[in-house]
């Protein structure tokens, strides 16, 4: 999967955590860009990412992630190859 097949499903995955279809994500997007973006929603956002990718992010990652690149850098290396 290319970076930019993340970005397609990740911005799926957003506008439906956060009901908001005109959502488009990149790599410098923060919670703070988000206007629903609160640490209960940060939780349902890990979650539904991992079920769309079919990983799992460590408590440290789902916590520590300063942006969404940081996110899609670990969802391409947890992609099977």
């Amino acid at each position: 999967m290319t970076r930019e097949e993340v970005y397609e499903n990740l911005n799926e995955v957003f506008q439906n955590v956060f009901d908001d279809d005109s959502i488009t994500v990149h790599d410098e997007t923060t919670a703070a860009d988000i206007e629903d973006w609160d640490s209960f929603e940060h939780i349902n956002l890990v979650i539904a990412v991992e079920k769309k990718f079919g990983i799992k992010f460590t408590v440290g990652e789902a916590n520590e992630m300063k942006n969404v690149g940081e996110m899609v850098d670990i969802i391409l290396e947890r992609m099977p190859a």
